[in-house]
């Protein structure tokens, strides 16, 4: 009896087991993700952000990177190329991704890892309810960020009573593209600390020699960039004439730093593409877009380059030096 009980549940083991290899494969997930260009400790970020939900690359998810290199124009191919390869969903890092993206398709949700304004250029109905198939997070802070980098900046340097602002986004939100001027509130901002503000405005790499030529016509002792992709794709060329100008320079994300520019204050990039990691899963557990509201940053990074301070001739006051999450040496 015993043999036979033996036999039974070795007969049952098996046929489980055969039961079990026979199941179909679990899912794997292919998501696109339209970039400006590589950057990977954001990436690495993200890929974080999916692998604390389970989701693992040669396991059960596919990223399908596509960049463009600054040029948004190729942006619509590549979301044209994701539709045919019926991706399960598109991440975005920049508005002219999504709105490329939106236009490929109203039907694969799309998450926003990095927007600016996309309630004002019709990305999202509104942040709270973005009412289409579009969510994400938006860099979006508000002009008060301005001021704090301009305090930064005065603290600095205080003797800087002119300061150049870089703006180039068509779809920025710190200065009117076409002008450059500040909006109300930066505008107030410089007064309150005795700075007068000078618009410059590049569009493109090309007009970068000019808009640096235009700050040393208004006296720019200064400079502080506005947050756009152009800015960052252009990064090292906006560091390097400001190095040339000897322009002391706070920027709005950490890699401007890293690339040699004095100093950055702006959001932790890192910090909200682990939080896109949130959103991909929320979805493809069958949340809709149009349900989860765009959520702002809450998370920013101060980072110093004391080798561009000494080049400069700067000597950063320690109360700024205590601030700082990282200081280049």
């Amino acid at each position: 009896m015993r043999l036979i009980g033996l036999a039974v549940i070795l007969t049952v083991s098996i046929i489980l087991a055969l039961a079990a290899e026979a199941q179909p494969a679990g899912k794997v997930w292919r998501i696109g993700v339209l970039s400006i260009v590589p950057l990977p400790p954001v990436e690495d970020a993200f890929r974080q952000g999916l692998r604390e939900r389970g989701y693992v690359e040669g396991r059960n998810l596919v990223l399908e990177l596509r960049f463009s290199e600054g040029r948004d124009e190729r942006f619509a191919d590549f979301a044209a190329e994701f539709v045919r390869l019926k991706v399960d969903l598109i991440v975005t890092v920049n508005n002219g991704g999504a709105q490329a993206a939106k236009k490929a398709t109203n039907t694969i949700p799309i998450v926003m890892g990095s927007s600016l304004s996309p309630e004002r250029i019709g990305l999202v109905a509104s942040l709270a309810r973005p009412a289409g198939n579009v969510t994400g997070l938006s860099l979006d802070t508000g002009p008060e960020i301005v001021g704090k980098m301009l305090q930064l900046l005065k603290e600095t340097v205080p003797k800087v009573a002119r300061v150049a602002t870089l703006a180039s986004s068509p779809t920025g939100v710190w200065f009117d593209p076409r002008s450059g001027a500040p909006v109300r509130e930066i505008d107030a901002a410089g007064q309150g600390l005795s700075l007068t503000l000078v618009p410059i405005v590049a569009r493109g790499p090309d007009d970068l020699p000019g808009a640096f030529a235009a700050a040393a016509h208004g006296r720019a002792e200064a400079l502080l960039v506005e947050a756009s992709g152009l800015a960052f794709v252009h990064r090292r060329l906006i560091v390097e004439s400001a190095a040339k100008q000897r322009l002391p320079a706070v920027y709005p994300l950490r890699e401007f730093a890293e690339d040699g520019g004095l100093m950055a204050y702006g959001v932790d990039l890192k910090d909200l593409y682990r939080r896109a990691g949130g959103y991909v899963d929320k979805i493809l557990k069958g949340a809709k877009p149009a349900d989860l509201p765009v959520e702002q940053p809450t998370k920013f990074e101060f980072v110093i380059n004391l080798k561009t301070a000494r080049a400069l001739g700067l000597t950063i006051p320690q109360s700024v030096l205590q601030r700082a999450d990282e200081v280049i040496q």
